[in-house]
């Protein structure tokens, strides 16, 4: 198997922020603002998981 270079090897973690935004709720436990009138305490973890496929498919299609 190959191993990819330094460069593209290293964007991989760049998927340890959606991690680290999720994991600790102290950055996103408010009620206000809300959306739609859906607090900020679950729309902040919906968004992060279209963020996340995102981020995913641009570390993706680099790699391809």
């Amino acid at each position: 198997m190959d191993k990819l270079p330094a460069r593209r090897r290293s964007l991989n973690w760049i998927l340890l922020i959606p991690l680290v935004a999720v994991v600790i709720p102290n950055f996103y436990d408010f009620y206000e603002p809300t959306l739609g009138g859906v607090p900020f305490f679950y729309w902040y973890q919906i968004a992060w998981v279209f963020i996340t496929a995102g981020m995913t498919w641009f570390l993706y299609r680099r790699e391809v």
